[in-house]
This record gives C-alpha cells, structure tokens and sequence, in this order.
C-alpha cells in the first residue's frame, strides 16, 4: 500500500470514530495542518522534477480534499447531534406565573396616537405615513409656501448639506402635510385620511422641543367645506375628552396651504395649576385654549397633487399629539415627555392592557403608576 493510500484509510477510520468536536478538531490539525501529514505531502512537490509533480500531484490533492470533506461532514453530524440533544432536554415551562409586577409602560404619545387613531378610524379616516426626511418641494412649495416663507429660514429648519437626485435640498420634516402631498399623489380623490407621526422644529422650552409629535388629518371630495370640517372636530374631542361639553370656536387666519384658514380653540378652566377642557370659552372661570390650525385646501395644493381643484375640494387640520397628552393627563412640561425618566414614566405610563376602544371608551383606565 503507497504512502498515499495508507493515509486516506487511516484518516477515513479515525474520522468516523471521533466522538466529539474537539477530536474532530484535533484530526484536523494532525491531517492538514502546518505539520500534518497531508501538509507534509503537499511541501514535498516542491522538490519533484516536472514529470513527478505531474505525476504524483493530483493524488496528492485528492487526498487532501478527502480529509477535508470527511471532516467537514462529521463536524457537521456532530454539531446537528449536539443541537438535538439540547431541543430535546432544554423545555421552557409556559405554565409559569406571571410577575408579580408588570414591567414597563406604553409611553403617554403612543397612548394618545393610538386614542386619536381609534376615533378617526371610526370617522372613515385611513392612517398615511411618510419619510421624516423630506425634500423641500414636498414639505414647502408643494404646500404653496414661497421661497421667502419664514418657515423656510434655517432657524426654524434642520437642513441636511446633501440634494436629492432632482437637486432639491433635503431636510427633517417640519410638519405631516408633506404626507398629505404623496397620498393625493399616489391615491387621488376622494381621500380620508390622518397623518401622525414625528416633526422636526429648532425650537425649545417647556411647551416646545426639537423634535415632537403631529397629527395631520385631511379630507377631499366633492362638495366637501368648512362645515365638514367643525363637525369633524367637535365629534372628535367629544370622544378623546369623553364629555359632551365641548365648545369649539374658529378664528379667521392664514396658512399658506388653506384658504379660507382658521385657528380653532376649545373652552376650558383651571383646576388648580391643571388645565380642563369643557365647557364655554366666555363663561366665568373659562377661557379659550388654541389646540390647532385648519381651513378649506388651497386649490395649489390639489394643483400640486396633480387633482382637479374645479371639481375637488377638501379641508385640513393639524394638532400637536404631545399637547394633547398632557391637557388630557395632565403633565405640565413637554420636556418630561423625552428625558427617559424611569420615574415619570412608571407614573404617567400606561399599561399594555389599556388598548383604547371606542365601545369601552378611548381614555386609558390604569395609567402605569396610578393603578
């Protein structure tokens, strides 16, 4: 028997005889590794004269990839060996009891996102969202906002260095109407929906920071008007209030993307250093409160959108989900909302069992540290 082939029949033995990963391991080394015998083989071409190298060369590779693959195979068998016995003797007991305390909170924003949400969707509205990175022309021009809006200056905006494709500057969105723009884009009219999510502001103190929550909601279709839209809020801060004495008022102003615009405010009343909402603005111990702006679309703005504004027309409003929370819950500092505070959310949290529903009501019945 040559060199060659008592080395492959020893190695093909002592492979199918290991019993663990090390071994395997070990055998590797003494086969193929810098002083094993088939690594010793292969040094030895070096020495050969053309005509043996061409002889004995290939041999000598196939040897090596032999013992390669054999031990590759049993590694491989080894290791699905291993993983059966730990499937088979690991077990997780699902039976186990619960905590005796529950840990963690759904934050107050997603609480409140998720409580608008459940009465617009019951209003018809469909939820829309888009990139929190936007293009100026989505998030400005497209909303009939001039190069020369304040809107646009770079203390208000967070601009990125780097354009788009089409060369238009790039920055964080400073509100969801940009939102509105892509789903009459992709959509058409009639449309329903409401755009939450996040918004970028340079701005900061106890009632503003950097970066906070928004909800946009808009409406298009034929013979839509200003009606529409106070029904709409009125019905909705019935249901997030949960009281029928809610008094709205709209007050005549501009936004570039509406015409006409209007500013609506809700009566309310101190309670101590908290705020109330309810009841009438001009009543004694009332006053009115601006929660957000509003008005009939711009007919540039169904333009942008690619719609026929001779044929549409719709409203839209926009409210800020962070001052929401804290009217309805009453927290007094915005800031709060983004410290991380283990404290402040343990008591203002709410527990993941308090899913709103129209049926048992939106406001949460447990908030994490008052249950």
């Amino acid at each position: 028997m040559s060199e060659i082939q008592q080395i492959a029949q020893d190695a093909q033995t002592r492979i199918a005889a290991a019993q663990d990963l090390a071994g395997v391991e070990a055998l590797r080394v003494e086969f193929l590794g810098k002083q094993g015998s088939v690594s010793a083989l292969l040094k030895t071409l070096g020495k050969m004269s053309p005509e043996e190298r061409q002889e004995k060369a290939p041999a000598i590779q196939s040897l090596r990839q032999q013992v390669a693959d054999g031990l590759a195979q049993k590694k491989a068998a080894l290791e699905e060996a291993e993983l059966d016995a730990r499937l088979a003797n690991e077990t997780l007991d699902l039976t186990l009891p619960a905590p005796s305390a529950l840990r963690g909170s759904v934050h107050p924003v997603s609480q409140v996102m998720d409580e608008v949400a459940e009465i617009f969707a019951d209003l018809g509205f469909a939820v829309a969202t888009g990139p929190e990175i936007e293009n100026d022309w989505h998030n400005f021009t497209a909303l009939n906002m001039d190069e020369s809006h304040p809107a646009r200056a770079m203390h208000d905006t967070f601009y990125f260095p780097d354009e788009d494709s089409q060369g238009r500057k790039m920055l964080l969105r400073t509100h969801t109407s940009p939102v509105q723009i892509r789903a009459m884009q992709a959509q058409g009219a009639p449309i329903r929906i409401i755009a939450p999510g996040r918004v970028y502001r340079s701005d900061s103190d106890a009632t503003h920071t950097p970066m906070f929550h928004q909800i946009e909601g808009l409406v298009v279709d034929e013979g839509t008007h200003l009606g529409h839209l106070k029904w709409t809020l009125e019905t909705f801060f019935k249901a997030f209030f949960e009281r029928e004495d809610i008094t709205l008022r709209l007050r005549p102003s501009y936004f570039p993307f509406t015409e006409p615009s209007v500013e609506f405010d809700v009566g309310y009343a101190n309670e101590g250093d908290r705020r109330v909402v309810g009841g009438h603005g001009d009543a004694d111990g009332h006053d009115w409160m601006e929660l957000g702006g509003s008005g009939v679309v711009n007919r540039r703005v169904l333009e942008s959108a690619g719609l026929d504004a001779d044929k549409y027309q719709g409203f839209a409003f926009g409210l800020g989900i962070d001052r929401l929370a804290m009217l309805k819950y009453g927290m007094n500092d915005l800031r709060a909302f983004f410290d991380g505070d283990g404290r402040w959310l343990s008591h203002y949290g709410f527990s993941h069992l308090d899913q709103p529903t129209l049926s048992a009501g939106v406001g949460a019945q447990n908030l994490g540290g008052k249950s």
